[in-house]
């Protein structure tokens, strides 16, 4: 069987998919490294809403995905950018997201993280902005998940320099009851974030950020970097305290982060690792085992499919990870909240599928090529 594609010119071109998948199975607890996946929610096809809208969860289908990731040894980080956090999915349904899915991974024994964040806000006064972060914390703390600070937006426009990112990080890791992961986010997976921590400068910014750490290293577990810098990373991790964790955020580089040097790692917390959960666990399973070269070999290959998912604008990566969900037989539906499936063409689909068909993602090719060949006809090519 053969699949009309097109191309980035619109030109139709002949694809032969696959007819297995690649051979992977749920196995031991992954040991050498930590990693989670950044997991989307799966939004509710039948509901009657508009992108204004607060977002409508199928909670079933959402916490099935979340079994699915636990049973491969992987942890979920809940609630982040890859839910949509600013992007459809407001405040209200976030805590309900975090309250869901820590029940879910207490009774399932999984692992679970949660953003905190203070997307209450439009803008605000850094005492809001304090306050807000404060109402998340709290959430997150009571359902018994690991609490992710976040990058604020609010904080952002708040800020006057790196002074004030310092008092409301000092505030909030003073009181968190356990230690939290430090999250810094890139402007390119969302521009209102250019110059946190209070200079554009990202050397400036670096040490403002490794100020905080310091202050507070026993409140600190780690530090999520997603500048899709692998040197920045791997020169930041170098200079963090002992104990603290650096889990990469690079979608570009997290093959080469994740194997390491002589000289430290990067443990995982990740977007690309909800359509790569399976692989990325099998690989983190082969690294357990010293074998560094048949980690790459498994986990080398993926990157195009990654970099094509974060291809700028990064904000909208999202749009095919819910894709791959979709064709993966994760959800039955391409519907997203906040009508995101609009945001990415359709050649930039077509070569989604190509990748993941190709890397062997699909549990049921025969179903992934006929939701391709479905979706294809709604842009009017023939079938």
């Amino acid at each position: 069987m053969t699949i009309q594609l097109p191309d980035a010119d619109g030109r139709l071109r002949t694809y032969e998919p696959r007819t297995e998948p690649l051979a992977v199975t749920p196995g031991a607890p992954l040991t050498s490294r930590t990693v989670f996946s950044a997991a989307h929610v799966v939004a509710d096809p039948f509901a009657d809403v508009t992108p204004d809208s607060p977002a409508a969860v199928d909670w079933d289908a959402t916490l099935a995905f979340r079994r699915h990731l636990w049973s491969h040894g992987l942890g979920v980080a809940e609630a982040m950018d890859t839910a949509q956090r600013g992007m459809g999915l407001d405040w209200a349904g976030a805590a309900e997201l975090i309250r869901r899915s820590a029940a879910e991974a207490k009774a399932v024994g999984g692992r679970i993280a949660c953003g905190v964040g203070t997307d209450q806000l439009t803008s605000g006064t850094l005492a809001e902005v304090r306050a807000a972060y404060e109402e998340q914390l709290a959430v997150v703390e009571a359902s018994g998940a690991q609490a992710i600070l976040m990058a604020s937006r609010a904080l952002a426009a708040a800020a006057r320099g790196p002074e004030d990112y310092l008092e409301v990080y000092g505030h909030l890791l003073r009181q968190a009851a356990d230690p939290v992961i430090l999250h810094w986010l890139g402007p390119m997976f969302d521009p209102a974030l250019e110059g946190y921590w209070g200079s554009s400068d990202l050397d400036a910014a670096t040490d403002t950020f490794l100020e905080v750490i310091a202050a507070h290293p026993d409140k600190v577990d780690g530090i999520k970097v997603s500048l899709l810098d692998a040197r920045r990373e791997i020169d930041l991790r170098r200079r963090l305290p002992q104990g603290v964790r650096c889990y990469t955020g690079d979608d570009f580089h997290y093959p080469e982060l994740i194997a390491g040097d002589d000289q430290g790692f990067s443990h995982a917390l990740l977007g690309i690792f909800d359509p790569l959960g399976p692989l990325a666990a099998e690989a983190v399973r082969v690294l357990d085992t010293g074998d560094t070269a048949g980690f790459r070999a498994l986990l080398d290959p993926t990157v195009e499919l990654s970099r094509h998912l974060f291809q700028a604008p990064t904000r909208f990566y999202k749009t095919g990870v819910v894709f791959l969900a979709w064709l993966a037989g994760h959800q039955s539906h391409f519907t997203m909240v906040g009508g995101l499936q609009s945001a990415r063409s359709l050649p930039h689909f077509a070569r989604a599928y190509e990748l993941a068909d190709s890397l062997g993602l699909f549990p049921d090719p025969k179903l992934a090529e006929e939701r391709m060949k479905n979706l294809l006809a709604l842009y009017g090519v023939a079938r």
